[in-house]
């Protein structure tokens, strides 16, 4: 935080003794101050790891299933989020269960404050549950183990919860994120929406000169380094190694920024400090195995894109067979998981829109301006905000047909219309996209494709000499007791450990400290000398801004200069002046073309078939198809209205996959399906052919006033509707016929109004 100062020289050209010693004074205080809680610190972190289940949410909880207790024993946990103090979460709501990043922190970052996924989600009345883990990893325990184990927590909640009206919300966070899509890939009909935050998926994708830590792999040499790492730590890897990469990516806020501002505001930033610091400095550990088939798979091979995943049983982990829509959120900020690689995946495995569509596969985006990493998940003014907005509307998000969308967040002002049917503070606006806006996002390359094959393969040839040559070797040095010392003397944990109050000077500064806070004597803000503190912070800070920024570019010339040589490339397969991508798309695969001819006829096949609901639901998407954008306040009353009229006798879910079909079939064949209208409306009855066209009506109605466009098309409709009840009058007998003519008004259209009658 920026001091605001006077000018340097207005003392006269020097400060004065009074304003040095002044300044003295308070700096003396807020070093005591500091160490004090550098000190605390230490003691919060002995004892958060000597916790059974080490944790940092915010919120209490009850352990419903152990991982422990499965066929195939895991670290992970699934638990409630109780509410003490709040009325019971609603039955009939979706469950939401929140999955933690398993990268090197311990968990609870997803119910790190009030304002986070587990606050949002319980004020908005859905029962709540935590995915999380143990520090110490099952001996032998895998990536496939934990998928199965999410699997079964997911079967457990929706066992909990038979009066929801859908499947669990899933909420991954970071490495999170491509765990429950590989999860959802496998088992695809445990998951409701999914939300995936900051969650990387594919791992070559960046933008040049902006994202270095994808060059990592590549610039090692592959994931003989993993192994290594592995093999030291005897059959375990140190998550502290994880975080350290972490803080090299800004070294200017770990070497200083970071412990500056707490110097720099001691009086208020304790707290703060102290609470992320229980998180950051939780480290946990992954098994060998596990780390290894991450890096190879993931982090160096970007399988999971492009589906070349297959599971032991067999099972290919495409994320194209997942049908709950998916919710990726991004950050531009976010150095760690940019845009590209959250939504490179989608570029990756589709060609085109229809071939979104063919999947009936829906995802939405939405992408902060700049908000960081870490800021996705704990920040209270996106939790406020975007994740408010995302569990308040999942219903909206649930319906939406198949295709790509972005969601944009927009103030309520008192010109807001109808701001009753939009909670809290904003208004969710999903706008229709296409492959091409991602692409231009996600900017892919074939040139930058070519080079990460090329290290991927470098990967596997190093992996396998150092298996071969150097692993034997290795893993008969190691012990128990030397992996034990190489953790121990990690430089992150020794920075946490050498300053506690098993330190004797440690406990000298809390008796200081203690004297200090009582004789506080902050400096005047207007002291010259805060002024010259600053501006050596900021040197500071931009030097080492300076440097970071030299190096990134260092790694990526060297990269680019090895992996793009045509001698390397050569060595990996690929020859010069071949321009074709280094891996196939699976888009173009014999299997999903076979897929795509089958769908092609089985949606030939299904314009004739439905009846009212199945009508509504094109006549709505007829009307709207100029607009493109579905609001919440329109979907909200839509919802009220649809829910007692045309929801008897099926569930939400039922409902959602009408709509979605009915998209579907409209978008493969516009005009077709409205050429079927009439043959849908014959299997209704007149009476409930005149509702529908009296709540079409309502729903244009809102936000704003239809357009000059939806007018005409709602004409055409309520012209439709008025055939379909004249063709069901002429096939009564004649003395039906006479009653229903009398008791059946004529369809028309009502005067547009910008206010709503629910």
């Amino acid at each position: 935080m920026k001091i605001e100062t006077a000018p340097f020289f207005s003392t006269g050209g020097v400060p004065s003794l009074g304003m040095l010693g002044d300044y003295a004074r308070d700096s003396w205080q807020r070093i005591v101050l500091y160490a004090d809680v550098m000190r605390r610190r230490g003691n919060q972190y002995q004892e958060h790891l000597a916790e059974e289940v080490p944790n940092v949410l915010d919120f209490p909880a009850e352990v419903v299933m152990s991982g422990l207790e499965l066929a195939r024993p895991v670290n992970y946990g699934l638990a409630r989020i109780l509410t003490p103090d709040a009325p019971d979460p609603d039955p009939s709501k979706r469950p939401f269960v929140v999955v933690d990043p398993r990268a090197g922190h311990g968990p609870g970052i997803g119910g790190f404050k009030a304002e986070s996924e587990i606050g949002v989600a319980l004020r908005a009345g859905h029962p709540c549950y935590f995915i999380g883990f143990l520090p110490d990893p099952v001996p032998g325990q895998t990536v496939e183990d934990v998928m199965h184990a999410e699997a079964a927590f997911l079967e457990k909640v929706i066992a909990l919860h038979p009066l929801s009206e859908g499947k669990p919300v899933v909420i991954g966070n970071c490495q999170a994120g491509w765990q429950i899509l590989m999860t959802a890939a496998m088992r695809p009909e445990l998951f409701g929406p999914i939300i995936v935050a900051g969650a990387p998926v594919s791992y070559w994708a960046g933008w040049h000169g902006r994202n270095p830590m994808r060059y990592a792999g590549g610039l090692m040499g592959g994931s003989w380094a993993t192994a290594l790492a592995g093999d030291l730590g005897n059959g375990r890897f140190d998550g502290a190694s994880l975080v350290q990469n972490f803080e090299k990516l800004n070294p200017a806020n770990t070497l200083w920024s970071k412990q500056y501002n707490l110097y720099a505001n001691i009086d208020t930033e304790a707290p703060r400090y102290l609470e992320f610091e229980k998180y950051w400095g939780g480290h946990v550990f992954l098994n060998d195995v596990e780390m290894q088939y991450i890096v190879d798979n993931l982090f160096i091979g970007n399988r999971l894109a492009t589906a070349e995943l297959i599971t032991s049983d067999g099972v290919r982990l495409d994320l194209r067979n997942i049908r709950s829509p998916i919710v990726v959120f991004c950050s531009n900020g976010d150095n760690i998981t940019p845009p590209p690689q959250a939504l490179g995946w989608i570029t990756d495995l589709y060609r085109d829109d229809n071939d979104v569509l063919l999947h009936d596969q829906t995802i939405v985006y939405a992408v902060h301006d700049s908000i960081g990493h870490l800021g996705i998940f704990v920040s209270a003014k996106v939790g406020h905000k975007e994740h408010q907005k995302f569990a308040s509307n999942i219903d909206l998000i649930n319906l939406l047909p198949a295709g790509i969308y972005e969601a944009r967040i927009v103030d309520k002002t008192p010109d807001t219309p109808n701001a009753d049917l939009a909670s809290g503070d904003y208004v969710l606006q999903v706008e229709h996209r296409g492959i091409e806006d991602v692409r231009a996002i996600v900017q892919p390359s074939v040139e930058n494709d070519r080079k990460f094959a090329a290290a991927a393969r470098v990967s596997e040839v190093n992996l396998a000499l150092y298996r071969t040559f150097a692993q034997p070797w290795v893993r008969a040095m190691v012990t128990p007791q030397s992996a034990r010392f190489l953790q121990l003397t990690h430089p992150l944990r020794v920075s946490y450990e050498r300053w506690t109050d098993h330190n004797p000077l440690a406990k000298l500064v809390a008796k200081e400290a203690e004297k200090v806070r009582a004789h506080r004597q902050p400096v005047a803000p207007d002291n010259p000398l805060l002024a010259m503190q600053e501006a050596f912070s900021d040197a500071i800070t931009a030097g080492l801004n300076s440097w970071r920024d030299w190096r990134d570019t260092v790694q990526e010339t060297t990269f680019d200069l090895v992996y793009g040589s045509p001698l390397v490339q050569a060595l990996t397969g690929q020859a010069i002046g071949d321009t074709s991508p280094p891996r196939p798309h699976p888009g173009i695969s014999p299997e999903h073309c076979e897929y795509v001819r089958c769908e092609t006829r089985k949606m030939d096949e299904d314009m004739q078939h439905g009846g009212l609901v199945e009508a509504a639901v094109r006549a709505l998407f007829y009307i709207y198809r100029f607009r493109m954008i579905a609001d919440e306040r329109r979907v909200n009353l839509a919802l009220k209205l649809v829910k007692p009229q045309y929801t008897q006798g099926f569930s939400m879910e039922e409902f959602r996959g009408i709509v979605r079909q009915q998209a579907r079939l409209m978008l493969h064949d516009f005009d077709a399906a409205i050429a079927a209208l009439p043959t849908l409306l014959s299997r209704a009855e007149p009476d409930a052919i005149g509702a529908l066209g009296e709540w079409l009506q309502q729903v244009l109605q809102v936000p704003e006033a239809p357009t000059p466009d939806e007018e005409a098309s709602l004409q055409q409709m309520l012209e439709v509707f008025e055939r379909a009840i004249k063709a069901h009058a002429k096939a009564l007998p004649p003395a039906a016929h006479a009653s229903q003519t009398a008791s059946q008004p004529a369809v028309q259209a009502k005067p547009a109004k910008n206010t709503t009658s629910a």
